[in-house]
């Protein structure tokens, strides 16, 4: 009988120390959920940017139904100057450069400033998205991209959604030149 109660009390402290061993669930806020939606964006795209030799950056494809498609190059800027504009869109402000004057994405050729401009965007994205939380979710304002109103989730989730759409051209681009995308290696 003892050694039974002493098999019992031993497996009920095993069973409390595996309980107390498990690590609780993280609740996580909208703002976190949204930001890394974001962040797992970004490093991906960035990784394939940087991948491209500069000599590469004016590549297009023209075999096929290819006519005026961007280049790799356009591709990072179109990313980066819509980043912009989501981000302008949920600070509710303008847009921190001009997005199509000559201060904008046109004057920007070389690839350290293309890089640079795709990781500013995206930086100013992160701040925007912190902006967000629950109470603010659905609240709406000015769309970047003409009339009407948005929600704030609505504008957060364009950022990922259309990244990876260019990120997918990006990564035929990468194949075509015999470049094997970063995070298919």
């Amino acid at each position: 009988m003892k050694a039974r109660v002493t098999a019992i009390a031993f497996l009920l402290i095993a069973c409390m120390a595996a309980q107390a061993a498990k690590p609780k669930e993280e609740r996580r806020t909208v703002t976190q959920i949204l930001d890394r939606t974001v962040y797992n964006m970004e490093q991906e795209f960035i990784p394939a940017a940087e991948a491209m030799p500069e000599d590469k950056f004016e590549f297009a494809p023209t075999n096929g139904e290819f006519k005026g498609v961007r280049t790799f190059g356009q591709q990072i800027k179109h990313v980066a100057a819509v980043n912009y504009e989501l981000g302008a869109a949920l600070l509710e402000e303008k847009p921190p450069m001009d997005l199509n004057g000559e201060a904008g994405p046109a004057s920007i050729t070389s690839k350290a400033d293309i890089l640079k401009y795709l990781k500013d965007s995206f930086a100013y994205v992160h701040k925007a998205i912190a902006t967000i939380n629950e109470t603010n979710l659905v609240d709406t304002v000015k769309s970047p991209f003409g009339e009407g109103k948005v929600s704030r989730l609505g504008l957060a989730t364009s950022v990922s959604w259309h990244g990876y759409d260019h990120y997918g051209q990006m990564v035929e681009y990468l194949r075509m030149n015999g470049i094997i995308p970063p995070a298919s290696r």
